[in-house]
């Protein structure tokens, strides 16, 4: 029997989950502390055909803390993407991310991030199922505050370089009869698992893993909205601190062509 593309994705993404898993536990001596915190998110995803197979991604993101009351951080993020027939595409982009002090671990001061993203999605549809499989790599460099003590300025930064991997697997279905349409709701479910890796791994390979769910609605002729729940599970770098963030998401995808066809 002939192995879907998800499932090898999903395979990837189990072996993922218990190498991460298992590898703080080797050298954790101290407990971790966790907190759990409420948090709202509202995101702008833009697809924006150009000629033949390209087209271009836009995408913003507003991410607030105490249930949007303060900032958490700002996104911005920008690619190329390439075609491959009706379901493969790859995609080469340029990131920004601004983060602010935030939460029970505050860092101490806001700091930049720059990325460079490459990423390979499958998507297709079966039957009522709309399928969405995502590899993703990140190369970062973030000007941290407070790993050097300079006694000229109480808040030093340094530029750290690290990578990261990412795999994503989502699944949406409509409410309401047995193919897409517009003007219909639907429902979405994903799971994100993020790993570090390279020389700058800290003190656990795991990073985040985000579960979401969501009530979307398809616009005619202007995209899809979707309100949804994700549950954020983030170990921060020392190994010691662990978030539960429990996130309010609104997101809303846009596709309209940039380049007129005729």
């Amino acid at each position: 029997m002939r192995k879907r593309p998800f499932q090898g994705t999903i395979l990837i993404l189990g072996l993922l989950s218990g190498l991460t898993g298992a590898t703080p536990a080797l050298t954790q001596t101290t407990p971790r502390v966790r907190a759990d915190q409420s948090h709202a998110w509202f995101m702008y995803f833009g697809d924006h055909p150009l000629k033949g197979p390209w087209s271009l991604h836009m995408e913003a993101q507003w991410r607030r803390a105490a249930l949007g009351a303060k900032p958490q951080q700002l996104l911005l993020r920008s690619g190329l993407t390439r075609q491959w027939g009706t379901s493969l595409s790859t995609t080469l982009g340029y990131g920004f991310v601004e983060t602010y002090p935030y939460g029970a671990f505050p860092v101490s001061a806001t700091f930049p991030e720059h990325r460079i993203w490459q990423q390979v999605q499958w998507r297709n549809k079966q039957g009522r199922l709309e399928w969405t499989n995502r590899l993703r790599l990140e190369q970062r460099w973030s000007n941290l505050p407070g790993l050097v003590d300079d006694p000229d300025d109480p808040v030093a930064y340094t530029w750290v370089y690290t990578n990261r991997a990412r795999v994503l697997n989502r699944v949406a279905i409509p409410l309401r009869g047995k193919e897409w349409q517009n003007g219909r709701f639907y429902l979405a479910v994903y799971d994100e698992l993020m790993v570090n890796f390279g020389k700058k791994v800290a003190a656990n390979v795991f990073d985040q893993n985000r579960a979401y769910l969501a009530l979307g609605y398809q616009i005619p002729k202007a995209g899809r909205l979707e309100l949804g729940y994700m549950l954020q599970t983030v170990f921060r770098p020392n190994g010691l601190q662990v978030e539960q963030n429990h996130t309010l998401q609104v997101g809303f995808t846009h596709r309209f062509a940039l380049v007129q066809s005729g």
